[in-house]
Formats: C-alpha cells, structure tokens, sequence
C-alpha cells in the first residue's frame, strides 16, 4: 500500500518539486493518479489565481480591507474541486479575521489557493456553505438579483407554470443559494431562510422577490429545525404585502387550499405534483388507503380519476379540516371518501387486524432520517409501514412508498422495502421509481438535493 505522501497532489505546483514523476517505460500510469492529474489540470486556472506565493492580497476588498478567511487543513479541498458547496468544521484548519455569524468569507487551500466565497455560520458543523467559486465575484445585493433572475428563468423555460400555479421558485443550493427556499402559491410568495448566510440577506431576497415577481404578499416561513444549528431562532410571519384569507393553488385542474401560515413545510408538497398525478391515473376502480394523508393530495387525484373508494389517515385534525375543504373546492363525491384522524402506524395495524384489503396504498411519512446519524432508526420505522402495506394490498396491487429523509439514499430505502416485502412474503417489482417534480432540480455536485425517493411497487397477482 502506498502512503499518503504519494498521492499526487491537485495543486502539484506548490509543492517543493513541481515535476511529477515519470512512469517506467512498460508500465501504465494508476488510474487514481490519472483522475487526480486531470482533475487538477481542469481547476489550475481558477484555484492558482491567488496562490502566487500563499499571497492573499488580491482578495482585499475595494475598501482595501482583507476579508476573513476560512483556510482549510491540507487535502481537505477535494468536496470543493468537485463543486460541492459545503464545507464541515472538521476540515478547517482555521479561521482568521473574526467573521460574523452569516458574514461572507473567502474559502482557501492549506496553501493559499482561493476556492469559494461562502457563507460563514460559527455554530453549524457545515461551517461554511459556498456562494460561489469565481475570485472575482462579489456577494452583494446584484449577486443574489442575478441568481434569484436564472432561477425564475428556469422555470419559465421549463414551461411549469403551464400545469400549475405552485411551484418551487428557489431550490437552495441547486439554484446556488444555499439555505434560501422560495415557494409560490399564486399571488403568494413563501420565504424560508434555513442558514445564517442566508437569513442575513433576508431583507435583499424579499425586496428582489417583490421586484421581480409582484406577489400580494411575501410570508416568511422560517421555523425549519435547521435553524437552531445555525444558531437562529425560528421566525414567521407577513414580510410583504398583505397575506389574503384564502390561498389556493391549481394544479393539473385541481384546486388545493393552502394554510402558509399553520401548515407543513411552507404550506404544501410542491414536490409531489407529478407523482400525484401518477397516483390519479392508476387509481381508477380501485379501493385506495392514503396514509400520512396531510390535506389530501393523492386522496383528491384518486378520487377524480374514479377510484371506487379512498381511506385517508393522518394524525392532525386540521389537515384533515383543509381536505375535506379540498373536497369540497372539485366538486368531487365526499360519498366515496373517507377521512380519520389517528396515529398511522396504530391504524394500519387495526386495518391488518380486520383483514381490510386495498387495491393501491400511498406511504408518504414524514422526514424518519433528516440526517444518516439517523439512518438506523429510520430504516425501522419504514420497514414497519412497509411491512404493513405489503400485507394490506391485494394480489396485483399497487404500493407508492416515500421517503423524504435526506439521511435514507434511494439504495438504502429499496433495501429497506424489499426488506419488508420478505418478511411479508410477498414478491412485488418495481414498475416506477419517483422523485421531485422538476421545480426541485438536483445539482450534479450535490447528491443531497435528491431528498425525495419513491417506488412504485406491483405485488404479484
């Protein structure tokens, strides 16, 4: 085995000899080393820009003041050569200038090599999330017009306002905004700022909001658990404008009321519009169970798309007020829905105990895992529902299973259910996998953005 003194460098010209060693004729090159020269070729233009002698001069502000800086300790640069927009305590080395908790810091290499300006949060373990890897780039208030600009337009090119009025305007870092989420329902912006660097923009983002897309009303909703890692207190609240009685957001021809104020997340799951719509469209003639229900979503799809009968459960009382309100807003059948307020794991159990058979079953939990430290705990609760709806589904049913923990990777949650089909001992196969719609793009640098996963499962008739 080779030691780490081997290992070629990204930034080979700043170590005493700059000559990489030549292969023995007959003898092929490793291919780690190969990625690794490649790898640093591509990046040698931006990254050596300031590390002319460890010298830190040109990042001196037009004040002519240096800004802080977060030094990383050697070979903790890879995530950031690959373009991955976070940086965990445990790879700086130290922080020079005191910055402030949300303050803009220049990122740099054990050697000086400038790598990102990025937002600075002192008590979150992701230190630093970056804003963006162009030297001479300013984070001021043009920077985020810019990136709140592009977002929009890749809506716009999209076309997806063509199906509904809800959407994800802003998608944190996948739109390079980290800790910045925009949602829209209608006339009616949601705001929710989850990092410091972030929340410090927070009144620029709102007036650029307001600039650019002219809501009735900007509500902020910033009272996600992230908050309280990055040393924030929860906040919510009208920012802009004034927030109407009723809020109503249409989507593939359905109408959805929207509390933005009470409800989960920023009001609704924005991400599911197309996996609901799915749902819709197998659901006909079929007796369908919607758990974890909220306000109805898959529940509605089902039932205008002639499902025989629809059983939905959640545990909140009021989530279950605004679905029968949906019911209501589509003029569909209440007579072929049914809707029951109790804990869901204690539900299907009762159902598995009465011998209820079902012909689709929709799982959508809420978050089990927001990070993988809670990986193991969270593979039990979904294997438990699982279990359960395996057991509940006819011969040739259908099971759409969620998971909304970024903590589960789409590898892990498909163990997990094919975990619980065995113990069920049913064969089921995999006939859709699912994801956000596409207002919730994915950065290719940033695995993490993928959250959602989804399976649609047909159990052998």
């Amino acid at each position: 085995m080779s030691s780490s003194k081997s290992r070629p460098s990204p930034f080979p010209h700043r170590r005493e000899s700059s000559k990489a060693k030549t292969p023995q004729r007959g003898t092929k090159p490793r291919p780690d080393a190969v990625r690794s020269a490649a790898l640093s070729n591509a990046l040698e233009g931006r990254s050596s820009k300031l590390a002319a002698g460890g010298s830190f001069s040109r990042l001196r502000g037009d004040d002519g003041t240096m800004p802080p800086f977060v030094i990383l300790k050697e070979g903790r640069e890879k995530s950031l050569l690959r373009r991955h927009p976070w940086v965990f305590s445990g790879a700086i080395a130290r922080v020079d200038g005191a910055p402030d908790n949300g303050a803009t810091v220049a990122v740099c290499d054990a050697a000086g090599g400038f790598l990102a300006w990025a937002g600075y949060s002192a008590q979150s373990q992701i230190t630093a999330k970056v804003w963006s890897w162009d030297a001479n780039e300013k984070i001021d208030e043009e920077f985020f017009r810019k990136r709140i600009a592009q977002a929009l337009a890749m809506r716009r090119d999209l076309k997806l306002s063509e199906h509904s009025n809800g959407m994800r305007l802003i998608h944190a870092e996948s739109d390079g905004l980290p800790g910045l989420i925009v949602d829209q329902y209608g006339e009616v912006l949601v705001m929710q700022l989850g990092s410091a660097s972030a929340d410090r923009w927070r009144d620029a983002c709102a007036d650029i909001l307001q600039d650019l897309c002219k809501p009735v009303c900007i509500y902020e909703r910033s009272d996600s658990d992230t908050r309280a890692l990055e040393g924030l207190e929860e906040r919510s609240g009208i920012l802009r404008g004034a927030l109407p009685p009723e809020i109503t957001v249409a989507e593939h021809g359905m109408k959805f009321a929207v509390d933005v104020a009470h409800g989960q997340k920023t009001g609704f799951y924005l991400d599911q519009r197309d996996n609901r719509a799915l749902t819709g469209a197998l659901a006909r003639d079929k007796d369908v169970l919607n758990c974890f229900c909220y306000t109805g979503g898959f529940s509605l799809y089902a039932l205008r798309n002639g499902a025989k009968s629809v059983l939905s459960i959640d545990a909140s009382e009021e989530a279950l007020q605004l679905a029968r309100r949906n019911v209501e807003l589509n003029e569909l059948d209440a007579a072929r829905a049914e809707w029951q307020c109790a804990d869901v794991f204690a539900a299907l159990r009762k159902l598995r105990d009465q011998n209820r058979k079902f012909d689709l079953i929709v799982l959508d939990p809420p978050k089990f895992a927001p990070t993988a430290a809670f990986a193991e705990k969270a593979a039990r609760g979904y294997k438990d529902i699982n279990l359960l709806g395996f057991k509940l589904l006819r011969p040739g049913g259908l099971l759409f299973t969620y998971s909304c923990s970024g903590g589960i990777s789409d590898d892990l949650f498909q163990k997990i259910v094919a975990g619980a089909a065995l113990d069920a001992q049913v064969d089921a196969c995999i006939v859709h996998k699912l994801h956000a719609a596409a207002d919730h793009p994915v950065l290719l640098s940033f695995p993490e953005g993928a959250y959602l996963k989804g399976l649609v499962l047909r159990v052998a008739g």
